[in-house]
């Protein structure tokens, strides 16, 4: 009887940590997601490829609410109204305005990186780790389609906040990016116009529509 009730517990365990408790996971932090106004945080960026003695580490910064977003990301600034997306080169003086699905000048899209992984992956439970004192639980994520660039991403998330701290990207020709969330904001006071875009504030640069 007693070795029934260890079998019972022990399946109860694996089951509590496999792929339904790890989607239980991902739905509780899209939930606490979509309850805030705005957020804002800082991110650092890394991308490594030890075979090819590659490491390009870099920062920036992200301001959110709902579809619109400016960010702050390998010397560009990025503003998205809702409509069109400006793309500022300040070292070129140049902007670029574009429709969303035109982009392509920064691989990172920041309307996306909070809930991209809602759709087109399975789940399974990773690893754990403490990280100044914080307990971040990863979650494997396995594109559910055939994926040239992309073998699977490791989610690490706050369980007591319900948060993303980080993101690691795994691609097929052992290139690792990683991206860790620093600083993060909830509801933060923003003024009425800040996803608009201002031409005067551009008065010499070139605007490439």
């Amino acid at each position: 009887m007693r070795l029934l009730s260890l079998l019972l517990v022990s399946s109860t365990l694996l089951f509590a940590q496999g792929p339904e408790q790890a989607k239980y996971l991902l739905n509780q932090v899209s939930a606490e997601i979509k309850k805030q106004k705005n957020l804002r945080f800082e991110f650092q960026y890394v991308l490594e490829n030890k075979e090819e003695d590659i490491r390009q580490e870099t920062e920036g910064k992200v301001t959110l609410a709902g579809d619109q977003y400016k960010l702050e990301f390998l010397e560009v600034i990025q503003l998205f109204d809702g409509d069109k997306i400006y793309t500022i080169v300040p070292e070129n003086e140049e902007i670029t305005v574009s429709a969303p699905e035109e982009s392509e000048a920064i691989s990172v899209n920041p309307s996306q990186l909070l809930n991209f992984y809602e759709e087109g992956y399975g789940y399974e439970w990773d690893i754990s780790q403490k990280v100044m004192g914080r307990n971040i639980q990863f979650v494997k994520l396995i594109p559910t389609e055939e994926n040239v660039d992309v073998q699977y991403l490791l989610l690490g998330i706050d369980i007591a906040k319900n948060s993303i701290y980080k993101l690691i990207e795994i691609g097929n020709n052992k290139t690792s990016t990683t991206l860790t969330i620093k600083n993060q904001e909830e509801n933060i006071s923003l003024p009425p116009d800040f996803f608009e875009f201002n031409s005067a504030e551009f008065p010499n640069y070139y605007i490439n529509n």
